[in-house]
């Protein structure tokens, strides 16, 4: 159940980080609430997972995802630069996550 949450939370901050680019910095009213609110169940999801599994496998998780899910959805949405180098760096965070997922496992 951990894990299922683990992927909302991250799906949730994610659109907040959207409606956060959106928002023109808190100008635009709908966007800035979706942020905010985005953001307060993000937050409170983290405090639930991090119950039963390890927090910093959780966060590693969380802010590669975003990070990635960020970057390439900003290139498709917003047209936003996603330079060769920039797909090197996602890719890196990524294998570093499965890293620590797989060395976590075998403790």
């Amino acid at each position: 159940m951990a894990w299922i949450l683990l992927v909302i939370a991250i799906s949730v901050e994610v659109g907040a980080t959207f409606s956060l680019r959106a928002s023109d910095g808190f100008s635009r009213l709908p966007y800035t609430i979706t942020t905010l609110v985005g953001y307060a169940i993000a937050i409170s999801l983290m405090a639930i997972i991090v119950k039963s599994l390890p927090v910093g496998l959780v966060y590693a998780i969380w802010a590669s995802s975003g990070i990635a899910l960020v970057a390439i959805g900003s290139y498709i949405i917003f047209g936003d630069a996603l330079p060769p180098m920039a797909i090197l760096g996602i890719a890196l965070i990524i294998t570093g996550v499965v890293v620590l997922r797989l060395s976590l496992s075998s403790v």
